[in-house]
């Protein structure tokens, strides 16, 4: 009898591990292929490559140094908006937790999903109650269930035990939300506009900086194909967007009336300071969370703020 249930079983689960097999080696190759068709055929089809190297080239090195600062402060606008949205939460803790799933999110495949589960870590590590997810209450088991299988099937391969009572811990996410909200939204809000305003401000200087006037591509329509740009990112066909992001805002800058070479330039400049630059940057703040000990706490053990009172 055992001989014939190990059997029987057998095919029913085989298939669904290959699925998964092949689900996993295909994520990355349809990347890879977005990835490489934008860069190696879109884009030298699109426009000359002397061309935009030239414009690149051509800004002075006070524009230089302007970009890099804009896309340093962009940078910092994200910790902000962690610090608002979570109490007790300190802005050298925003910047690690920030940065390093920003990066993992550039680089990885489905890279959205590891980062949160990244974050997860950190905010566990620094005691963080798990009830700082919020939501309604159906709402909030529902998102606690899936985010759990999630987070199972992410910690398997290290043959690591399955997590468990992350709905419970959403629970308390209505409540949370709304004593969050009537106590912080307009810092909410007024950090979280900051902060895309910083991001379109990295693009717009880009694009001023390598020749694309005013006359050209206003700000406004400048703002319009950044606006439709940053829904496509949504869309996680390739981690941080990319390639997707470069060809919505090359193709709808340059529809709008600018010199292809030189949104081009823009464009490229743009996705460097804000796409690439973060990468090494998370990568140093991830090793500083690994070796950095003095703010471990224990579970539950993090501040406790009139918006968090409890401990659970």
């Amino acid at each position: 009898m055992t001989g014939v249930s190990a059997s029987s079983g057998m095919p029913a689960t085989a298939p669904g591990r290959r699925r998964v097999r092949w689900g996993r080696v295909l994520a990355p190759l349809v990347s890879l292929a977005i990835v490489g068709g934008v860069f190696f055929y879109f884009l030298p089809q699109f426009t000359s490559i002397s061309d935009v190297w030239a414009s690149i080239r051509s800004m002075t090195w006070l524009e230089t140094t302007t970009l890099v600062l804009v896309a340093l402060w962009n940078l910092a606008t994200y910790w902000f908006v962690m610090v608002s949205t979570m109490p007790g939460l300190t802005i050298p803790q925003a910047a690690v937790v920030t940065e390093s799933s920003t990066a993992v999110a550039n680089t990885v495949p489905a890279g959205g999903a590891v980062g949160i589960a990244m974050s997860y870590g950190m905010y566990s590590s620094w005691g963080f109650s798990r009830s700082l997810l919020l939501r309604s209450r159906d709402m909030a088991r529902r998102i606690g269930l899936m985010a759990g299988r999630v987070g199972s099937a992410l910690i398997k391969p290290l043959r690591r035990p399955p997590v468990q009572g992350w709905e419970l811990a959403t629970m308390k996410f209505r409540d949370r939300t709304l004593l969050l909200l009537r106590a912080r939204w307009l810092l909410i809000t007024v950090t979280t506009l900051v902060s895309h305003l910083s991001l379109f401000l990295v693009l717009l200087l880009a694009l001023r900086h390598v020749g694309v006037s005013e006359q050209e591509v206003s700000w406004v329509e400048a703002l319009a194909v950044f606006a439709f740009a940053r829904l496509l990112s949504a869309v996680p066909l390739t981690p941080g967007g990319l390639g997707v992001v470069e060809v919505a805002l090359i193709t709808g800058l340059s529809a709008a009336g600018g010199a292809r070479a030189q949104v081009a330039a823009g464009v490229l400049i743009f996705r460097a300071l804000t796409y690439v630059l973060p990468i090494p940057v998370g990568l140093a703040t991830y090793v500083f969370w690994r070796r950095n000990r003095s703010w471990r706490r224990p579970p539950n053990g993090a501040p406790r703020t009139s918006l968090v009172p409890e401990s659970t």
